[in-house]
């Protein structure tokens, strides 16, 4: 099975049935349970499938979880999942401060973003669309959509009432004030209502985020 990459895009895997994801493919002893909804709004519960195997005559998949620590990956039996492909791929430099989208390796859109204050960073690492949240306020700080990402803050344990999941969302008028192009965010990801809104009608969960410098 390909691994993710922005050239060929990425396999994802709905989970259909509960399961146990094991930390190494050789042993059950340590690993996460794996449910059929997100925690937060339940939706399917869809994940990047990093690579595939065989053992023991029995199909394995190795999928990025929505965990602490970030980039926590377990497998799970094939079974217990259904497969599909997604040819997006997006790009996060907190450096340049610009969120970058492409669709089977060809750049099609970029937008100048918000990232993560110093003392609360954006996490660098690669990430998935956890889940993808229509905000009941579009004019609310978060603005129309938030789109949840399987990273969470390495700084903050509890924000806005959940365990600190990073977003990219849009900005309402409150937050408005930290323009474009800076590092003012507890560490989500702020681009244009416009942005997030073209962004949401195209990317499915489990779409690749690659968060970096």
């Amino acid at each position: 099975m390909p691994a993710p990459s922005r050239r060929t895009g990425a396999t994802t895997a709905r989970v259909v049935s509960a399961t146990f994801a094991r930390r190494r493919l050789s042993s059950a002893a340590q690993g996460w349970r794996v449910g059929t909804q997100t925690s937060w709004s339940r939706q399917p519960l869809v994940l990047l499938v990093l690579d595939g195997a065989v053992r023991d005559g029995r199909e394995w998949l190795k999928v990025l979880l929505p965990v602490r620590p970030n980039g926590s990956a377990g497998w799970i039996p094939r079974d217990r999942a259904v497969l599909a492909r997604t040819p997006w791929w997006v790009d996060v430099r907190t450096r340049t401060r610009r969120v970058t989208v492409y669709r089977q390796g060809r750049r099609v859109r970029s937008f100048r973003a918000v990232v993560g204050a110093r003392r609360t960073p954006t996490p660098h690492v690669l990430a998935a669309i956890y889940e993808r949240n229509r905000q009941p306020d579009p004019r609310a700080f978060i603005g129309p959509w938030a789109l949840a990402l399987t990273s969470l803050s390495n700084v903050l344990e509890d924000y806005g009432g959940g365990p600190g999941r990073i977003a990219i969302h849009g900005r309402g008028p409150e937050s408005l004030s930290d323009h474009l192009g800076t590092a003012r965010s507890h560490g989500c990801v702020r681009i244009n209502d416009a942005h997030v809104a073209w962004l949401a009608r195209r990317l499915p969960r489990g779409t690749p985020v690659d968060v970096r410098r």
